[in-house]
């Protein structure tokens, strides 16, 4: 390859694209005995803001799979009680499907990989002898440095799913599993709830369901819901991820439209991104 050269970003590996930071991102792990109220409590403060889901681990740390927020509102929807935090193990609840990356893989492989198992996470073996996190959140990194014309407003666009003030717990948990989303806004607002807000709620105010009905509750008056940043200006790729890879919970408001990581790693399939090898 010659210095210059553009080529379509989804081509390269991704030790091209992150040649200095690949490993940096060291994963988060649990071991597969701990109870589920330990999940919950590390789940509340990496998701989003880290990574997106904790790597299950068993004996001499080898990964066996992974949880994320989406096995833990599934489950709770299911089991509104402390049970399922202080009984269940999280081996009981680990989704099997934890991929294991080489630096060799290129973008679009990965992308393809995300897709199938719809949850945009995996690992990869680093130089200490553990892994490293590629998640949504860490591709951001190659959408900030990727070269392209291609704008926010260009983005498919997909139904902004939206809760009233009067639901429940169980009216908004239903509504995530429905629509296979981690992210409700607020009607006729800019306010958000997210899995992570939930398990944190669970976790802070409602002691992990102990003696409390939970999903009887309503939103509003249960959880601090949080800001989703607007913008009024159509910026392309790179100045949008460069944004949203510094906020602690990545998420954008631009006109009829709520970008994600996950709307930014579908984008870098576009053969008008390209990479300046």
């Amino acid at each position: 390859m010659n210095l210059g050269e553009l080529l379509p970003i989804y081509n390269q590996t991704l030790k091209d694209l992150l040649p200095l930071s690949l490993s940096s991102t060291p994963a988060v792990s649990i071991r597969k005995e701990n109870k589920m109220y330990a999940a919950a409590c590390m789940l509340m403060h990496y998701l989003e803001s880290f990574t997106d889901s904790l790597v299950v681990t068993e004996e001499n740390e080898k990964p066996i799979g992974v949880i994320g927020g989406k096995e833990v509102i599934e489950n709770i929807f299911e089991n509104p009680s402390s049970d399922f935090f202080d009984k269940t193990t999280v081996e009981q609840v680990t989704d099997k499907n934890l991929i294991i990356l080489s630096e060799k893989i290129k973008l679009g492989e990965l992308l393809e990989k995300w897709k199938q198992t719809r949850r945009a996470f995996s690992i990869i073996p680093n130089h200490l002898g553990g892994y490293s996190a590629i998640s949504g959140r860490k591709l951001l990194e190659i959408g900030a440095n990727c070269i392209t014309d291609l704008t926010i407003s260009e983005l498919p666009k997909k139904e902004i799913i939206t809760f009233n003030r009067i639901d429940t717990m169980k009216d908004i948990i239903s509504l995530m599993l429905q629509n296979n989303t981690r992210r409700l806004i607020l009607k006729n607002t800019n306010l958000f709830i997210s899995d992570r807000l939930i398990i944190q709620t669970i976790a802070q105010k409602f002691n992990f369901f102990r003696n409390v009905n939970f999903l009887d509750h309503m939103i509003i008056e249960s959880i601090n819901l949080e800001e989703v940043k607007k913008i009024s200006t159509d910026m392309n790729l790179a100045e949008i991820s460069k944004i949203m890879s510094v906020m602690v919970h990545p998420c954008i408001i631009f006109q009829d439209k709520v970008i994600t990581p996950w709307d930014i790693c579908v984008a870098l399939q576009s053969d008008r991104i390209e990479f300046l090898g």
